[in-house]
């Protein structure tokens, strides 16, 4: 009867890896699915167009020359700012929410943490439109520009909607991802390594630096690659904040466009033919440069777990 029973359950764990399978099958045939899509619908721009796709800065349906250089570029910088600011906010956040905050205070703070993340973008966009881009221009831009506006990274203020607007929209977006999943991978780390540490005198600041932080980093990159991939491909908030304009970006103050942003507007809009075949293309490019950064922001990130695992070690 036993050797009936554990028959059965290896069965059964055979299905489920089978089951298991298929799915992790389906979804990289999904992916190549879109791959392949993408590239039948912008072999015709690449035919057209060659290289200089890449690196032409302009969109102008009149003359038929599309280019996507400006919208690379602002999705390029807008991600890398927002990540700048947000993957550090977040991380302090979820270590202060999960190692240091009283319950009282971290339960309400994680609800609002994820309340956030849970905000339509469009929601978060028109909040960003009406309130941010004041805020910025007033408080940040104007006063920055009348007393730095020498600095070649700036450029002029142009009324709240540009590039730094977006970036900052971005990283309120993204933080809420971050701070989630890195409270997670914190409470991962056994307890008995942090009252160890204590009990050879560290304090809390070493604990989290000496024992929490080396432990997490995989899943703290697990996080940032997430949130850089939302980043990426974030459209209604940054149409509505960017300024719109087809132009590389010459300063952190400048209107911009993003791929999505770009795909967004002029969609509907594409005449069918080689304007179509252009806007598909930008489509297979984000999805390639987000594949790439991921692919960066992984190799980075095990670079540093396998550098802090082993001077944790030593």
């Amino acid at each position: 009867m036993d050797e009936i029973a554990g028959s059965a359950e290896r069965r059964g764990d055979r299905v489920f890896r089978w089951l298991l399978a298929a799915v992790g099958l389906a979804i990289l045939l999904l992916l190549l699915a879109v791959f392949a899509e993408l590239v039948m619908g912008a072999a015709n721009a690449f035919k057209v167009f060659g290289i200089n796709f890449l690196t032409n800065d302009i969109w102008d349906e009149t003359s038929s020359s599309y280019g996507a250089l400006p919208f690379i570029a602002g999705t390029v910088a807008t991600s890398a700012i927002a990540m700048l600011i947000a993957l550090p906010v977040g991380i302090l956040t979820a270590l202060f929410l999960s190692e240091m905050a009283p319950t009282w205070l971290s339960v309400p703070l994680t609800f609002a943490v994820d309340l956030i993340a849970a905000l339509p973008s469009v929601i978060v966009g028109l909040w960003g439109l009406s309130v941010l881009s004041v805020v910025t221009r007033d408080w940040i831009e104007v006063p920055i520009v009348a007393n730095f506006g020498s600095l070649p990274f700036l450029g002029p203020n142009t009324g709240g909607a540009d590039l730094f607007t977006a970036s900052l929209l971005l990283a309120l977006m993204i933080t809420p991802t971050i701070v989630a999943l890195s409270q997670e991978v914190f409470a991962t780390v056994p307890q008995m390594h942090r009252e160890a540490m204590l009990g050879l005198g560290g304090t809390r600041w070493e604990v989290i630096r000496k024992v929490i932080l080396p432990l997490s980093w995989g899943g703290i990159g697990a996080a940032g690659i997430l949130a850089l991939g939302r980043a990426m491909g974030e459209t209604m908030a940054v149409t509505m904040t960017i300024g719109n304009i087809d132009q590389v970006p010459s300063g952190l103050f400048d209107p911009a466009q993003t791929i999505s942003s770009k795909i967004a507007i002029t969609w509907s809009e594409a005449a069918i033919g080689l304007e179509t075949d252009s806007v598909i293309a930008l489509g297979l490019c984000l999805l390639v440069l987000s594949v790439a950064m991921v692919f960066v922001a992984r190799g980075l990130v095990r670079g540093r777990t396998m550098a802090a695992l082993g001077v944790h070690a030593g």
